[in-house]
């Protein structure tokens, strides 16, 4: 008996109480949260990973992005695009360079133009800038294009009090075709070039070039998937036309060119992609007498464009 009154008092300093926990755990910790709540579990990362891409995924409501600047390389081509007025942010002048005629022009085009930044440089750092290209001391720094949305181009034309006429291209990979496309929607008071988001032309300085100043008041649009941006067209009253050589439709048999309408031009070699080719509510053949297959994308959408222009006038 002494021994366990040993082992019992053997403990130094004042017996305590539980302060209270064995009370308060037994009222225990409330409802059991959602599994999305509970830290660790797979449904809340699931909900989290959600949450980011979500926050990740800018909304395509108005424009539609820029592209990379692009870089204009050699006396030629540099004066070249100074002269047709493609848009240029720097000028680089390689330092000790030569200054034949073509360099003088080139220096005296910017300052008269304004807002093009003269820089320069030692001719290692153009040869860096270029990744080695034959520059020539020359080097034109052409700023970002920027997107319109397919929506803007119909919006534009609502605001106007006209009917939309709008051109697609559906693979035409070709810059000159497209600065070609937007000289025509020009010249016809189209109301822009939609163009797909990958595996297309862009506006690049050589598209700029074709355009003859066009693009600078012609805008051209970017869309992420081209099938879907033809079907919202669809939705908001607008005739898509799509041109093929084995098309139903004669195009001077076409009514709907008098009314809003989305022409949709293929590439060249291969026409208009299958889901395109099935998007659109008309399938329209240019006649050819003089027997040829096809014709390029610039052509075929000024003769089209030419008609829509004749049957709205």
């Amino acid at each position: 008996m002494a021994a366990n009154n040993r082992r019992m008092s053997g403990k130094k300093g004042a017996q305590v109480g539980s302060g209270g926990k064995r009370r308060r755990g037994l009222e225990g910790k409330g409802p059991t949260p959602p599994a999305e709540m509970r830290k660790g579990h797979a449904k809340q990362r699931a909900a989290q990973a959600k949450a980011r891409r979500a926050q990740g995924r800018a909304p395509q409501r108005r424009g539609a992005g820029k592209s990379p600047s692009e870089l204009v390389v050699g006396r030629n081509p540099v004066v070249e695009a100074l002269r047709e007025g493609v848009p240029a942010s720097t000028l680089y002048v390689q330092q000790f360079i030569d200054n034949d005629e073509r360099v003088r022009e080139a220096l005296q085009l910017a300052a008269e133009r304004g807002g093009i930044n003269l820089m320069e440089a030692p001719r290692p750092e153009l040869d860096r800038m270029t990744n080695g290209l034959n520059h020539q001391g020359l080097v034109l720094q052409i700023p970002p294009y920027e997107y319109a949305h397919p929506e803007d181009l119909a919006d534009a034309a609502a605001d106007d009090g006209e009917d939309p006429l709008i051109v697609a291209l559906d693979g035409v990979t070709d810059p000159r075709n497209l600065g070609a496309v937007v000289r025509s929607v020009s010249a016809f008071g189209g109301h822009g070039v939609v163009v797909p988001e990958r595996r297309a032309a862009g506006m690049t300085a050589g598209a700029w070039k074709t355009s003859a100043g066009t693009a600078a008041r012609t805008p051209v649009a970017r869309a992420t998937n081209l099938t879907r941006a033809l079907e919202a067209y669809k939705k908001a009253g607008i005739i898509v036309v799509g041109l093929a050589a084995d098309g139903d439709v004669e195009l001077g048999e076409l009514d709907a060119l008098g009314g809003p309408v989305c022409v949709v031009v293929g590439s060249e070699g291969k026409g208009l992609s299958r889901l395109v080719g099935e998007t659109c509510d008309y399938r329209v053949r240019i006649p050819m007498p003089g027997g040829a297959e096809s014709l390029n994308a610039g052509v075929a959408a000024g003769i089209v464009l030419y008609e829509a222009a004749r049957r709205r006038s």
